[in-house]
């Protein structure tokens, strides 16, 4: 329960209560002892949401109405329910739980008796602090009979992958093999962002050839972020092939085909990053050393036209001291002060203009 006050006047309070059910209680009061309203808001309800599915694969993963041995049970968003079904009916380790859901887990794997955790970072759009592409971790936890994968947010990789395999009517033989494609989507799906971070970063070098603006450029450091994410996110993919191969290498779970080809699609992944990461690098230090000559030219053209404005100012000083200066007699002493200065000053701008200052 969460309480607030707010001051409306010096006669009257509002107090606002939010209780645990999210309903909202507003008390108003004239003082301490007099109570004028008391208004009680409760916000309507929302489904739960069911984000566990059983697929099964037959030609294609095939979704279940519960679960059977050799299923596989995805879950997204897991909430308590989830949690007490993968803990308690199908006897997952709560320790894997608790690894997958952080942010910053790296790619690894950890076993716990005849458990399997393998932990894989997958790509999924984001708006968070302005970073278009994030990285986040996923968990597929097997066993003899069981797989499970778990991950703390909505990805396209998921239901996109479901449904390719439906298209192709991929037969998933095992849990090494549900592992590997998973990897090989990934990575599919990191070369599909490479290819919009690159259109982005083609629309930014096209905004800022017009006029280069701060905008612009935070835009190209958020992209070289997204970038930095990629690369470690794949090569720690990348690693896990290695892990995994020696983990199953004296099972007939191995297919070598497959494996082969996970491991192109990964390296072809990694290298976009890295040509997609040295050409971004080059913009941003390209546009640095523009602004830098842009900033030296207008110190030139400032200073240029401090020494211009300067001639005629230390003319005037001259002829402001007291002293004997030889001109008091002169009937045009003061137009032939002006003409001097204004013909120095002019001299001065024409030197300035062929060095190319002005």
């Amino acid at each position: 329960m969460y309480f607030c006050r707010a001051l409306k006047n010096k006669k009257q309070e509002i107090w606002t209560i939010q209780t645990q059910e999210r309903a909202t209680v507003f008390i108003i009061k004239a003082n301490r002892k007099t109570l004028l309203a008391m208004l009680l808001f409760v916000p309507k309800r929302k489904e739960a949401i069911t984000m566990r599915t059983y697929l099964y694969s037959e030609a294609g993963f095939i979704e279940k109405q519960q679960w059977m041995p050799n299923s596989w049970v995805n879950v997204e968003y897991p909430d308590d329910n989830d949690f007490d079904f993968l803990t308690q009916e199908l006897k997952v380790p709560e320790s894997f739980l608790e690894d997958i859901a952080d942010a910053d887990e790296r790619p690894r794997t950890e076993t716990e008796g005849n458990w399997l955790l393998t932990i894989l970072r997958i790509p999924m759009q984001s708006s968070q602090h302005g970073i278009p592409f994030i990285t986040v971790p996923i968990g597929i936890i097997t066993n003899n009979e069981i797989i499970v994968s778990v991950c703390y947010h909505k990805t396209e990789l998921i239901s996109d992958f479901i449904q390719h395999t439906r298209r192709k009517g991929i037969v998933v033989n095992n849990k090494l093999d549900l592992i590997l494609r998973m990897i090989y989507s990934s990575a599919v799906w990191f070369l599909k962002y490479l290819k919009q971070i690159n259109n982005d970063v083609a629309n930014a070098e096209k905004e800022l050839e017009k006029s280069i603006r701060n905008e612009d450029l935070l835009r190209l450091m958020k992209l070289q972020k997204t970038l930095v994410y990629f690369n470690t996110s794949i090569r720690g993919n990348e690693v896990m092939i290695g892990r995994l191969k020696n983990i199953f290498q004296d099972t007939n779970y191995l297919d070598l085909e497959l494996l082969e080809d996970v491991v192109i699609e990964l390296k072809q992944a990694y290298n976009t990053v890295n040509i997609y990461s040295d050409i971004l690098t080059g913009t941003m230090d390209a546009f640095a050393s523009i602004i830098s000559n842009n900033v030296n030219a207008i110190m030139k053209r400032m200073t240029s036209l401090s020494i211009t404005l300067m001639i005629p100012t230390l003319i005037a000083s001259f002829y402001g001291m007291n002293v004997d200066i030889h001109l008091e007699s002169f009937p045009h002493a003061f137009i032939f002060i002006i003409l001097l200065s204004a013909i120095l000053s002019a001299v001065t701008f024409v030197w300035f203009r062929r060095i190319k200052w002005f």
